[in-house]
């Protein structure tokens, strides 16, 4: 029997992706998760213990995650706990690792387009969404990043935001 949690927090590596020996994709990545509370004798905002996570995403869900998510994203992960003692090098130690079953964009902070993909479709090869005139610029580099220019899809198949992936919504003008 697992432990279910569900962790908010913000990505703290570059999510990388490895294949088992059978060819199953994996996905891990370091999660922080940080708790701010308003400190009530001088009504200031501070933060709390950092709480550290590794998480790991299988198949379908990690091919999607790695294609999708980025270091300084703030998410929120659902999934299996599982701690794990490591002793290396005469040091031990405690891992926190979470074996996700759903991810998704923490919308406080921002909002999220869904792309679903259909079956069969490759995953992208992981390029982050864009903004308009700055063709490498990661706009959730931060908690509550807010592009400053208006988003829009690249025709350049190259660069475009891919199925699965997560784009910062932008209203569609009203035609007159």
């Amino acid at each position: 029997m697992s432990d279910r949690i569900t962790v908010i927090g913000n990505i703290a590596t570059e999510p990388e992706q490895r294949r088992t020996g059978s060819g199953i994709p994996v996905t891990t990545f370091r999660l922080a998760s940080s708790q701010r509370y308003r400190d009530p004798q001088s009504g200031e905002w501070v933060d709390g213990t950092t709480n550290w996570y590794r998480i790991c995403v299988f198949r379908s869900l990690g091919e999607n995650a790695f294609a999708s998510l980025r270091k300084g994203q703030r998410i929120i992960v659902d999934g299996k706990l599982r701690v794990k003692e490591w002793e290396a090098g005469g040091k031990k130690g405690i891992e926190v690792e979470v074996e996700a079953d759903a991810i998704g964009p923490d919308l406080k902070w921002g909002t999220a387009v869904f792309h679903k993909r259909a079956a069969g479709e490759p995953t992208s090869s992981g390029a982050a969404p864009t903004v308009e005139g700055t063709a490498d610029a990661d706009v959730w580099s931060l908690p509550g990043g807010v592009p400053t220019a208006g988003l829009r899809e690249q025709t350049d198949a190259a660069t475009a935001t891919a199925e699965g992936q997560w784009a910062p919504a932008e209203p569609e003008p009203a035609p007159f």
